[in-house]
């Protein structure tokens, strides 16, 4: 009997032990709450979270008692060296230049000194810098025809031009005529650029327009920071045909860099006259039709001759040169920059470009009417300072990726 108790008693030991053991292994379930609960911030009594808020440029009036808002992702980008911002806000931003009568850069100028309107509207300036850059800018020199007589001028003027930049500053040189011809890499080596400029030889045809296209379309585009286009040439356009007038003037309001044409005169040269290029016949020989020659041969053969101004050859009306006149002058009206004329002296309009392009002031803000894609909008930009001329782009375009550029 008592063995029995005993085995009795050796099975509910057992059965105590075993039940132990799976209780101690049996895995716990823990129900968790897997809704992340917004941080709270001290002292921040609000029970919801905090409505995205647009991006505020640093140097702009901040609320002392307000808490910074925790980072959230946005599609701003900011280039670092360059003084333009796209945000996703419209905040529309500019190069401006402010001279005095005399053409000389105006420093020291401080926000509040800005005011900027929009479609007649003030706008509150929410953007501005100040500092002293490096640039890039493109030589287009045209080649056509029409310039032959004035080419050497051209090529000097040009490294006129290239001898004014600093170490920093980087240029490449483009040739036109009917075709466009990249005769140099982006550089600051001054020898190249030298080269570059003397090899320029001209074609037939001039494809002004579809010259300005290419410039803007394909290599703006790859240069960053600050940028500019001198041009060298009479504003006369002969061939272009994917391009004109007025899709390179709408191009010109939405590009990112200043032209600054500078206009030879070559009419009476296209019209028989003698040249003031100082160039000789074999390098440059004339068109045919040009010249006292071809006049003495047209009255032998008894035909009918018209010398001076209004000849009826493509690129030689008063018509065409009064349009490429006109051309030349909303190039720089519609991108900021300034128009010349080469019989002034370029020597100093060649430092004021640099000494503008590396010293630019930049200002933005946000428009109190964003508008829609497309849409053109007219902008001034005052000073509050007498006896100053402000340089700046008068338009912008509405861009379909809702960032506004005027300019940059």
């Amino acid at each position: 009997m008592k063995k029995i108790a005993l085995v009795l008693a050796c099975l509910g030991l057992l059965t105590v032990t075993v039940a132990a053991q799976s209780n101690r292994s049996r895995p716990r379930v823990v129900v968790t709450d897997n809704t992340t609960a917004p941080p709270t911030i001290k002292g921040d009594t609000n029970s919801i979270p905090t409505e995205r808020r647009a991006p505020v440029l640093q140097g702009g009036k901040t609320n002392p008692t307000t808490q910074p808002t925790p980072p959230v992702e946005t599609e701003e980008t900011v280039e670092a060296d360059d003084e333009v911002i796209r945000v996703e806000t419209n905040l529309v931003t500019m190069p401006v230049s402010v001279l005095d009568r005399d053409g000389r850069f105006i420093s020291g100028l401080q926000q509040k000194d800005f005011q900027i309107f929009e479609n007649g509207v003030a706008q509150k300036v929410e953007y501005f810098q100040s500092v002293e850059q490096p640039f890039t800018v493109i030589l287009m020199i045209d080649v056509s025809p029409s310039t032959k007589f004035k080419i050497d001028e051209i090529q000097d003027a040009a490294i006129a031009f290239v001898n004014q930049l600093r170490r920093d500053d980087k240029v490449q040189v483009i040739a036109f005529d009917e075709k466009v011809h990249i005769l140099s890499p982006v550089t600051n080596d001054r020898r190249v650029l030298q080269n570059a400029i003397r090899e320029s030889e001209f074609g037939d045809g001039t494809g002004l327009y579809e010259a300005v296209d290419f410039v803007i379309d394909r290599q703006l585009k790859q240069i960053q920071g600050r940028k500019a286009v001198v041009l060298f040439t009479d504003g006369v356009d002969t061939t272009s045909k994917r391009s004109n007038y007025q899709s390179t003037i709408r191009q010109v309001e939405e590009a990112e860099a200043l032209f600054y044409p500078v206009r030879y005169d070559t009419q009476d040269d296209m019209n028989g006259g003698w040249g003031g290029g100082g160039n000789s016949p074999t390098r440059y020989p004339r068109r045919s039709g040009g010249g006292w020659g071809a006049i003495l041969g047209t009255i032998l053969s008894g035909g009918n001759v018209q010398i001076g101004r209004g000849g009826g050859r493509s690129g030689s009306t008063n018509a065409e040169y009064e349009t490429g006149r006109r051309y030349l002058e909303d190039l720089a009206r519609y991108s900021g920059g300034r128009n010349f004329e080469a019989r002034n002296d370029l020597n100093a309009a060649f430092s004021g470009i640099a000494e503008e392009l590396r010293r630019q002031y930049s200002i933005g803000y946000y428009p109190e009417s964003p508008g829609k894609p497309g849409d053109r909008k007219q902008i001034r930009v005052r000073v509050m300072r007498p006896n100053l001329v402000v340089r700046a782009k008068t338009s912008y375009i509405v861009g379909a990726n809702n960032s506004n550029l005027a300019g940059k």
